[in-house]
């Protein structure tokens, strides 16, 4: 038979979950003070605190890892899911979830094939959202006033492109100092360009007409800075046009697949930026030369041309002498002509007057014809009339009976229709006087004192049958009639209130006859 737990004697001390905890919490970070760990990023979230949370992974186990603000900003490289990289930070514990964490201090990338894997993605991220496309591209423009240059202002590449500007064509230009490697470059340089693009054009700081990125050659890591996204996308928004001039000819970064134009060496964008201007120089003075002997070419062309054509012209002074011989000839013939036609003109109305008749005599033939033909309408006139009024006398025979018959039934019909108006207008008239006199009764009856009696109170007449309504106005003694709602009684006033003293005691019998006032 075997005893019980709680009868068997132990050793083991027995500990609370928070001791426990932090027992385990300093073996864990006594043990693991500094580590390295290589790993893939999985399940990275940046907080709204500034912190890191992600987990590090491979293909036998995770581990949960945390970076602090502070620590995250000092990070080179920006952390994203799928990057495989090395940590350095120590090992503790969260008892709040009782697991165990790495706290990271500082990270980096696990080595160059890392690199050249994320900036493969990255490049085809970006060509996938067609930041890449060569219709995106702007042409430089030939001769800018201002350059931009966007590089670091103590390094050999700022003193190369001023020395390749001077050579060439001297312009303004305008340093924007970044730090071109580092955590920090990748910001700064974004920050360049957008500060660039943000100028007036007309402010007291000149906007650019083409910006240069530069930089020296070194190795991938050292030119990461300029693969960041944050740079490439600054480049695509760009109004001025950008040429990328970073690290050698064999070194490749994301910038130059965004950018208008990619040279090799910063010195060759400074000569892609302006031309030679001996060259220009040459160019001018062949094509003034050349201008100068298409004009020389042109006159004498034209000088022998004009030769030509005065050749075949004919002498001005013949040309001139047959035209004024025309012209007395012709103005002879049209001296003549209108003597001739004016003569003409005068027989033509001498003949045509000559047919003429007078107009006396035609006034006279035509007040003949008029009075002809005035006593001619006379006549038929008269005629037409007879006839009318033979006519309608046989009309008026045959009609008049039935137009005797037709005007009485239209005088019965009218005298009917009249009295039928009379009768309604009289009672009309009528029921408005009527309506008048009850409305005058009613209005004289509401006057009327008698609506007064019927209320409760009486009227008062002396002897002679005139009422009386005041108090002074009868007598003691004086005979008055009342009347009542019902009918009158007489009574005789006593004492009357101007002439009765106040009472100082109250009567202890009625009196014979009441006062009424």
């Amino acid at each position: 038979m075997t005893d019980s737990p709680q009868d068997s004697p132990t050793n083991v001390p027995v500990f609370s979950v928070g001791e426990l905890s932090q027992a385990v919490k300093r073996t864990i970070e006594g043990t693991y003070e500094r580590v390295r760990v290589r790993g893939e990023i999985s399940g990275f979230k940046r907080h709204s605190s500034g912190h890191l949370y992600l987990s590090l992974k491979d293909d036998q186990a995770v581990l949960a890892s945390v970076c602090w603000r502070g620590s995250a900003a000092r990070l080179s490289i920006q952390p994203e899911d799928g990057m495989e990289v090395i940590c350095v930070g120590r090992l503790t514990t969260y008892p709040g979830q009782s697991k165990y964490q790495l706290v990271i201090d500082q990270m980096e990338l696990a080595g160059e094939g890392a690199l050249l894997k994320l900036l493969e993605e990255r490049k085809r991220k970006l060509a996938g959202e067609g930041l890449f496309d060569a219709e995106r591209k702007r042409a430089i423009p030939y001769l800018p006033r201002i350059i931009g240059v966007v590089t670091s202002p103590t390094g050999a590449v700022i003193r190369d492109i001023l020395h390749r500007l001077s050579d060439r064509f001297p312009r303004h230009v305008l340093v924007w100092p970044v730090a071109v490697q580092g955590e920090t470059s990748a910001a700064q340089v974004a920050a360049a360009i957008h500060g660039f693009n943000a100028l007036p054009e007309d402010g007291a700081v000149p906007r650019p007409d083409v910006l240069i990125v530069a930089r020296g050659g070194g190795s991938l890591e050292d030119l990461w800075g300029f693969n960041e996204e944050i740079v490439v996308r600054a480049v695509a928004d760009s109004a001025i046009p950008v040429i990328s001039a970073v690290g050698h000819e064999t070194d490749t970064t994301l910038i130059d697949f965004v950018a208008d134009r990619r040279a090799p060496t910063p010195t060759a964008a400074a000569e892609m930026a302006v031309p030679v201007r001996a060259e220009l120089e040459l160019a001018v003075r062949n094509a003034d030369l050349r201008l100068l002997q298409a004009l020389s070419r042109g006159l004498a062309d034209r000088r022998k041309y004009l030769d030509a054509l005065a050749r075949a012209l004919i002498d001005p002074q013949s040309l001139l002498g047959t035209a004024a011989q025309r012209l007395d000839v012709a103005t002879e013939r049209l001296g003549n002509g209108i003597t001739t036609y004016l003569r003409q003109r005068a027989a033509d109305a001498a003949a045509r007057a000559a047919r003429l008749t007078h107009p006396r005599h035609l006034l006279v033939a035509k007040t003949r014809e008029l009075t002809a033909q005035d006593r001619a309408l006379d006549q038929a006139m008269a005629t037409v009339l007879e006839r009318q009024r033979g006519r309608q006398e046989r009309l008026a025979a045959r009609l008049r009976p039935q137009l005797v018959a037709a005007e009485l039934r239209d005088g019965r019909e009218k005298l009917g229709r009249a009295a039928a108006d009379l009768d309604a207008t009289l009672a009309r008239r009528l029921r408005t006087a009527s309506d008048r006199l009850e409305a005058r009764g009613r209005l004289l009856e509401s006057f009327s004192f008698k609506k007064v009696l019927e209320r409760g109170f009486v009227v008062v007449r002396d002897a002679g049958e005139r009422p009386i309504t005041l108090a002074s106005a009868t007598e003691a003694g004086q005979a008055v009639a009342l009347e009542f709602r019902d009918g009158k009684v007489s009574a005789v006033v006593g004492a009357t209130a101007a002439k009765r003293p106040a009472p100082t005691t109250r009567p202890t019998k009625p009196m014979d006859q009441g006062s009424l006032l």
